[in-house]
């Protein structure tokens, strides 16, 4: 009887074993561990979560004429800011291929490394809807394979939506993508897919016959069912009459005036990270690059004269068990080094 007590014991002792072990990791966890999940969920916070940005509020937002906000984001980190502070859109843009990965220019993008950001992104951004950009030679060869390509990123990526550059030769393609469930943004003016055909990130539309060329090209996007169309590198007068002309497309300006539906940046001129050229209609709304520096440089120079870590930035050990390890390390004939520090 005494036995078969013991073993009806031994569940619970085992529970409250596990139990205690359990929460000593997490306190350990919260206390010790430098980089560890953030909670999405705040005991006690009295913010709302944001709703979902649909296309709807996206065009009720343009019926009311307030203005849209969009930024580019590439990682975990640039997905939350976004989430947490008011973007409608976010835009994992194919400008990563510069300030990411280090390459030239975005054609050399590959649709694996998209997937790779966009997914980053998705998982800190859901809130403001999340547009990808389809990189260059993903959608070019048929409708069929800009569909084949697109579902990738939309399935495997977790974007709601994509993005295309082009004009009346992407009619076809944006056609067959909204079809079939895939909403798709459009981009006109300036291609920064097609900078080595264009010479160079020039402005587009700057006169009568190109202009024409570039309004054309938009109303036959909306046309084809894009939901809204981002305008680069246009004089604001077409910027703003293109805004007026369409019907349903909210536009989305980047150097095409103050006169379209709403902006976009890319997040590295924003933040003023990018080392590269500066086009005329960037604004640096911060100066991170320069915070970036001191701080490095300050960490730098407290680790070369010790000052850091100091010792409120230290752990420290009992000295009855320090005194216990100098003991064993020397039985151990390991404690030469322990003596010398």
């Amino acid at each position: 009887m005494f036995r078969m007590a013991k073993r009806a014991q031994r569940p619970k002792q085992l529970l409250h074993f596990s139990a205690s072990l359990y929460y000593s990791f997490r306190a350990c966890s919260r206390r010790w561990m430098s980089a560890r999940p953030e909670e999405r969920h705040v005991v006690g916070s009295t913010a709302a979560p944001r709703k979902k940005v649909t296309i709807q509020h996206l065009h009720a937002l343009r019926a009311s004429r307030t203005p849209i906000t969009m930024l580019t984001a590439y990682d975990f980190p640039t997905g939350r800011a976004c989430e947490t502070h008011g973007i409608d859109i976010t835009l994992v843009g194919d400008s990563l291929a510069q300030v990411c990965l280090g390459y030239d220019c975005t054609t050399r993008l590959t649709l694996d490394e998209m997937l790779h950001h966009i997914r980053a992104v998705a998982r800190g951004s859901h809130a403001p809807l999340l547009v990808a950009d389809m990189p260059f030679g993903t959608y070019l060869a048929s409708p069929e394979d800009a569909v084949r390509n697109a579902v990738r990123i939309v399935r495997e990526g977790g974007a709601d939506a994509v993005k295309l550059e082009g004009g009346l030769e992407l009619v076809d393609t944006v056609r067959r993508l909204t079809s079939v469930g895939i909403p798709v943004m459009a981009h006109v003016g300036l291609l920064p897919q097609r900078h080595v055909a264009l010479s160079g990130y020039r402005l587009q539309g700057r006169d009568a016959d190109s202009a024409l060329g570039v309004l054309k090209s938009a109303l036959a996007l909306e046309e084809a069912g894009a939901f809204a169309m981002v305008l680069e590198a246009i004089p604001h007068a077409l910027g703003t009459y293109i805004t007026q002309r369409l019907r349903h497309a909210a536009t989305i300006g980047i150097g095409a005036g103050s006169g379209t539906d709403g902006q976009v940046l890319v997040w590295d001129d924003l933040m003023g990270t990018w080392h590269g050229h500066q086009a005329k209609f960037v604004r640096r709304f911060a100066d991170v690059k320069s915070e970036v520096e001191k701080g490095i440089r300050a960490y730098s120079e407290a680790v070369r004269e010790r000052s850091f870590p100091a010792g409120a930035e230290s752990y420290e050990m009992p000295k009855a068990q320090w005194e216990r390890f100098q003991q064993l390390a020397e039985e151990c004939g390991v404690g030469d080094v322990a003596k010398d520090t």
